[in-house]
């Protein structure tokens, strides 16, 4: 914990109380920004009722975009969570595979402080130091010769889709009608803004939004004769493909399915973008996912873990897209500013230790065994899929009760695909102890199942 931990219990200075003229009295809630670097004394944190005060006031606050579990998170330490009365939680969700080095990293915090105090923001006008140091290291850790920094996942597939159909353009430039289209597959997720919204394939994200960027083709996942056929009709611009889904379901592509499309995107010009916005930067045991098929993209798309928690996307192209994009083509003001750059070079170099990536592999395998040991035998479970630290339980019924079971009894854990699936994306520095201690509590929510779907 820095000096940037917010302590919601106690008063806070007479120039800093908030005043409305009129609305509900938001004063009581109080919000002390602590100036002083350190941990405040567990009792700090025990004021009884703030998470239901909390929670109260986020629904006259807040536009509600979002089914929050009942749960006031105001500090973590390693794999650790705790609410302001001071509950502890093991974290099996990252803050949605976000947190890779888990909470208060002390090499992130000194990145992330050192950076603050030095220089923290100064938009693209400007050259900035640890922006070219961290594309400096994606691009030697890649295939990428090129990086083009966002703010976020969303935002980094806008990018891919605007440089595809500046690519098609630049490499066509007497066609009348270049490449437009784009290809996605079934239970995708590319992100809620328009463009990366019509890329994926949940049909309640983008209903309520329609119409929404037209031209996108949704196919079955892992099927190769449709996506080939389609991709040689040479309309195709990009073919957009998570190597292993997450919010659809842990689903792994075959090594036959990804070799497939890249030979049909060499053949018709079209260009392969892999979005690795959850799956990438060591959650499967290897740096980049597609590095377990060998199979390469021309664009991949990055962002949850990049920056340990700090807001910020990437995609990483190759010379030949670099070269169709000019400038003014596309631009953000805030992405890739000194702070959150430093922290993901923190969070980059971590990673990229001799052994780390072996661990992962390694707790990875150990974890899903011992799933299948203790669970497999349940009537509900129907599968324990995953590579690495990015683990789905596919149940035949919904997931919500055991995520609840497992929510009371210290245990965060997401829901993917359908509803019907537990996502476990814990940090990866997550110990084999706190993996055994995880699925205990997993086992010992099974019975939720059996009550919780009784309608």
């Amino acid at each position: 914990m820095s000096s940037l931990l917010f302590s919601l219990n106690r008063s806070v200075s007479p120039a800093m109380q908030l005043h409305r003229p009129s609305g509900p009295d938001i004063r009581h809630l109080r919000l002390n920004a602590c100036a002083n670097v350190g941990l405040h004394p567990p009792e700090d944190l025990k004021k009884a009722g703030l998470s239901k005060e909390v929670m109260e006031e986020e629904g006259r606050v807040l536009v509600g975009t979002y089914a929050r579990a009942p749960v006031v998170l105001s500090s973590g330490k390693g794999c650790k969570l705790y609410d302001p009365e001071g509950r502890e939680y093991l974290d099996l969700s990252s803050g949605i595979a976000v947190n890779a080095l888990g909470h208060g990293d002390p090499d992130w915090v000194r990145a992330v402080t050192e950076q603050a105090s030095t220089l923290t923001h100064v938009s693209n006008v400007y050259y900035s130091i640890p922006q070219v140091e961290l594309a400096k290291r994606l691009v030697a850790c890649s295939f990428a010769d090129r990086v083009f920094f966002s703010n976020s996942g969303t935002e980094a597939n806008e990018a891919a889709i605007k440089f595809a159909r500046k690519f098609q353009r630049f490499t066509h430039p007497d066609k009348k009608q270049p490449a437009t289209e784009f290809i996605s597959f079934s239970n995708s997720f590319h992100g809620r803004t328009m463009g990366a919204l019509a890329l994926t394939s949940k049909e309640h994200y983008r209903s309520p939004f329609e119409p929404v960027m037209p031209g996108v083709t949704f196919l079955e996942y892992g099927n190769i004769e449709a996506t080939t056929q389609l991709i040689q009709r040479k309309n195709i611009a990009a073919v957009f493909v998570e190597p292993i889904q997450g919010e659809g379901g842990i689903h792994s592509a075959t090594k036959e399915f990804l070799c497939s499309l890249r030979r049909a995107c060499n053949d018709s010009g079209s260009l392969l973008v892999f979005d690795e916005i959850q799956c990438g930067l060591g959650r499967t045991g290897y740096l980049w996912a597609h590095e377990a098929y060998a199979v390469v993209p021309d664009i991949m798309t990055l962002a949850k873990p990049l920056a340990g928690g700090l807001p910020i996307g990437a995609a990483l192209v190759t010379e030949r897209v670099a070269t169709a994009v000019s400038s003014g083509d596309h631009g953000s003001t805030f992405a890739g500013g000194p702070l959150v750059c430093n922290a993901a070079l923190a969070v980059l170099q971590k990673i990229l230790r001799p052994g780390f990536l072996a661990s992962v592999s390694k707790k990875g395998q150990y974890f899903k065994e011992l799933l299948i040991i203790k669970l497999g035998g349940n009537s509900h479970v129907r599968e324990v899929r995953g590579l690495g630290l990015i683990i789905g339980i596919e149940l035949d019924v919904s997931a919500s009760p055991l995520v609840d079971a497992c929510r009371n009894s210290g245990l965060l854990v997401l829901t993917a695909g359908k509803g019907n699936v537990i996502r476990l994306v814990p940090p990866l520095i997550i110990t084999e102890q706190e993996l055994e201690r995880a699925a205990d509590i997993l086992l010992a929510g099974l019975p939720a199942l059996d009550k919780g779907n009784l309608n």
